[in-house]
């Protein structure tokens, strides 16, 4: 029997976007579309990168390359040609793609190629944004540092008839470095200039949005109310964030119906991004799907989809609303950072300060990091003292060097947090972001009814910030109320699933797990959070308490070498000021577990 011939190749799989529900409505025009798009566009991207067209049939298509690199280019370059075929055209005729690129070893017979990867790049194609791609880990390995391209993590999928989860990621690309090759001049066209209506609105002092009213892709009328109210829930919830200058929605909504231009609409409406999306329901199904668009630059920021069951079609609606605020506010927040990171340093203002602290805090901390987050937030502090958002974020940053064991003047430090607190009184009132971390210093000082009220109204004023559920949930956790503090963790998870910060509510999760005798759980959980803070000390707390307590004493004496390395001086006597507990059976156990793995008395 002859051998099967195989090898190593980048597949990319793209498929168009709702072709039969525009077949249906203009055969003709819409198949000469396709065509044009499948061999005017993707055909020459791929010769252009050396690729070998396999197929290109009805309304997709795929290419083998000997190249994950050549492979993602000619994907990018793809999807940029198509934004500019989409540009002048209406809404309701564009024609999107979704692409899927993987590496990975094949079976070729004749001009085909078959096998379990090629199944993996369709399906990988499948879960790729409007417009986007996605590739697996194997091609993010291969090209990293070698495009003009970011690959944000999606996690392990699940994917259709593929046995083994699949870590797969989403590509982003700048506009500007991705001009289609296949792209000619338009026409130049003689003009008086601008009128006052082609004057742009200047954009606010912190980022602006606005959501413009979802497609409602049912087919039904009827549904538009269900549509209309997901909209409306969502930028109600955006309000929320003070951060946030929001379009109110009947200026958004003066765009319902009609095809549009993201960066007109920014122009007009004065806003640095625009959310747009749409709703399909079938039966008892709904899908949502949303993109946040630059809208100076037309980049794609972020995409996503949400599916859910309208059995209860309002809590449905709650439910995708806060999905999609949870994912869109940190990307928002990561972008504005990005821009001040950018200015000049005399030209910065209290917000882009703000900002630059909270580019020293987010993910893995050190000591000079949030020495350096301080001095931003004082900065912006002198600049606007009635800017509250600051005041909260150093407490933060205190409690962070409280915490490591990297405070120089404990009693110092802790009349300044006061104070900080008491300006959030007067100043943050309706800032839910001081509010929870001034209420956290409170409750740490033993003000327990003070602190829990100003973190329970940052809640109510802003019920969508996952960092405020985090501050719930560790103020649940040190009075012993463990499962609540797991809810409400789990929670803040929930609403930012790809937080850099993730390890503040994995930890205290850990530590409701150890609290409750759930050695296994708290080492999961801790094993995440040292995956991402190795030199977190809750973190290395819990896990040498939980490993101890469990049996594993090794692994414990690692735990407490490496704590003891991060904070020397940390003992027995002192451990109370660290752990805060409110029920003294929490405090034996967690010292029982800390004297077992070799806490120095």
């Amino acid at each position: 029997m002859a051998r099967e011939q195989r090898k190593l190749v980048a597949i990319l799989f793209a498929d168009a976007i709702g072709s039969s529900r525009l077949i249906g409505r203009d055969e003709s025009g819409t198949v000469a579309r396709l065509l044009e798009h499948l061999h005017g566009r993707l055909a020459p991207a791929a010769a252009r990168c050396s690729g070998r067209v396999i197929r290109l049939t009805g309304d997709g298509g795929m290419v083998e390359f000997g190249s994950a690199v050549d492979a993602l280019r000619a994907a990018i370059e793809f999807q940029q040609a198509m934004v500019d075929a989409n540009r002048d055209q209406p809404e309701e005729n564009a024609i999107a793609f979704r692409v899927g690129v993987h590496l990975g070893d094949v079976i070729v017979e004749g001009d085909d190629i078959y096998g379990d990867d090629v199944n993996v790049a369709a399906r990988l194609e499948a879960e790729a944004p409007p417009g986007g791609i996605v590739v697996s880990r194997a091609v993010r390995e291969a090209v990293e540092g070698r495009l003009q391209a970011t690959l944000h993590a999606l996690g392990d999928l699940a994917l259709k008839n593929i046995v083994r989860p699949i870590r797969a990621f989403r590509v982003e690309w700048s506009a500007e470095d991705w001009s289609s090759a296949d792209a000619v001049s338009a026409p130049a066209f003689w003009s008086v200039g601008p009128t006052e209506a082609d004057v742009p609105l200047a954009l606010p002092d912190k980022p602006s949005i606005a959501v413009l009213p979802f497609q409602n892709m049912s087919g039904d009328p009827e549904q538009e109310y269900f549509t209309d109210g997901m909209v409306e829930d969502i930028i109600t919830a955006l309000s929320r964030f003070k951060a946030l200058f929001v379009i109110a929605r009947n200026s958004s909504f003066t765009y319902k119906g009609n095809a549009v231009d993201i960066k007109q609409v920014g122009r007009e409406l004065g806003v640095r991004y625009v959310l747009e999306g749409s709703v399909r329901k079938a039966a008892s199904k709904v899908r949502v799907t949303g993109q946040l668009i630059d809208s100076e630059t037309g980049t794609h920021i972020w995409a996503d989809r949400f599916d859910g069951n309208v059995a209860n079609v309002f809590d449905l609606q709650d439910e995708i609303a806060t999905s999609v605020v949870g994912a869109i506010a940190p990307k928002l927040e990561r972008a504005e950072i990005e821009r001040a990171r950018r200015k000049p340093i005399e030209n910065l203002t209290a917000y882009d300060c703000f900002l630059r602290g909270m580019a020293h805090i987010h993910g893995s901390v050190t000591r000079e990091s949030l020495e350096q987050a301080l001095r931003l937030f004082y900065r912006a502090i002198e600049l606007d003292p009635a800017f509250s958002a600051p005041y909260g974020m150093a407490v933060r940053c205190y409690d962070g060097l409280r915490l490591q064991g990297w405070s120089v003047d404990k009693d110092w430090e802790k009349a300044e947090v006061r104070r900080l607190a008491a300006l959030v009184s007067t100043f943050g009132q309706d800032d839910a972001v001081a509010l929870s971390w001034a209420g956290y210093a409170l409750f740490r000082g033993h003000e327990y009814d003070a602190g829990l009220t100003m973190i329970d109204r940052a809640l109510s004023l802003n019920p969508n910030w996952s960092d405020g559920w985090s501050v719930r949930g560790v103020v649940s956790l040190f009075l012993g109320d463990h499962e609540p503090a797991l809810a409400q963790c789990a929670h803040a998870l929930r609403l930012s699933p790809l937080d850099p910060d993730a390890y503040l509510p994995e930890t205290i999760m850990a530590l409701a797990h150890l609290l409750l005798g759930r050695y296994d759980e708290a080492l999961k959980l801790t094993a995440k959070s040292l995956g991402r803070h190795p030199t977190w000390t809750p973190a290395l707390r819990a896990s040498a308490a939980a490993n101890a307590l469990s049996g594993n004493i090794d692994e414990a004496r690692k735990n407490m070498a490496q704590l003891r390395q991060v904070d020397p001086s940390l003992r027995m006597s002192n451990l109370n000021e660290q752990i805060g507990y409110y029920r003294p059976k929490d405090i034996v156990r967690m010292a029982e577990g800390l004297r077992l793995a070799g806490l120095p008395e």
